[in-house]
């Protein structure tokens, strides 16, 4: 057997296994992969809440990801949660170092029960630090809209905010349209060309991790060596099939979360 390839993931634990760290290690090695991790803060959270957020040390967040970079042979990184400007700095004199690894950024700034994950320090932090260093980014409308400094509500203000920072940071920007309204779903890249990725709405209140889960695809598609475009579109086809079969289970009370398995076990309808 062939060595699987090796994706870092550097994000925050949730305990209740649906998003942040645990989605991105589920995903990453439902597709094939060896998900590495770097856990940046502990969250107490369940599908219905997050009560707590402590953040760890930025020196424990970089000497984790040393320690890996230093013996793994790391094809991709996926950031999500990192909550503080230290830890941020420590992340970019890291990878700095390793310009030759390709990051995808999920830059969380809200959780999906309505949490605020980052502090305005951080926030100003990403675009000098982190986004430099990325091949793509992924934020929603709500963290688009943050980024860019202006509210976003269409599909074309999604093209002219996706080519505005696309300008202003010189890295790719995927813009997540599942907080728009209408049947389809519509995300819009901006990689110095427009792409376009649509989807079937899929009724369900399991959606928690689904910004995680679509980044850790992502990274380990392109991990694998697939360009951009068709690292973004097999991670969706994995994310709608994970959407699809979660919609049938109900684990826990609140916004449930996907089934990463769907491919290896999949759910009986």
């Amino acid at each position: 057997m062939k060595n699987p390839d090796v994706i870092l993931t550097i994000a925050g634990s949730d305990p209740s296994g649906g998003a942040g760290i645990q989605a991105d290690i589920k995903t990453i090695s439902a597709l094939g992969s060896y998900a590495a991790a770097a856990i940046t803060s502990i969250t107490v959270q369940n599908t219905q809440t997050v009560s707590l957020v402590q953040y760890l040390p930025a020196v424990l967040v970089r000497d984790q990801i040393k320690a890996v970079l230093d013996d793994l042979d790391v094809k991709a990184v996926k950031i999500g949660m990192t909550g503080q400007y230290d830890t941020i700095k420590a992340i970019s004199s890291l990878l700095l170092k390793r310009r030759d690894l390709p990051v995808v950024l999920d830059p969380v700034m809200v959780s999906t029960s309505g949490r605020r994950l980052t502090d305005d320090k951080a926030l100003r932090a990403l675009p000098l630090f982190l986004l430099p260093l990325s091949r793509v980014a992924t934020p929603n409308l709500h963290e688009a809209s943050t980024l860019l400094g202006a509210r976003i509500r269409t599909v074309d203000e999604m093209k002219q905010a996706a080519r505005a920072l696309y300008g202003r940071h010189q890295c790719a920007f995927l813009i997540k349209g599942g907080h728009m309204e209408g049947e389809e779903m519509v995300d819009v890249l901006y990689d110095g060309d427009f792409h376009f990725f649509t989807s079937p709405r899929i009724d369900t209140p399991n959606l928690h991790g689904t910004g995680c889960t679509l980044s850790s695809a992502i990274a380990t598609f392109i991990g694998r060596g697939c360009e951009l475009p068709e690292a973004i579109a097999q991670a969706k086809e994995y994310l709608n099939r994970a959407l699809q079969a979660g919609s049938q289970l109900r684990i826990g009370h609140g916004n449930g979360p996907l089934w990463h398995m769907a491919d290896q076990f999949p759910v009986e309808a």
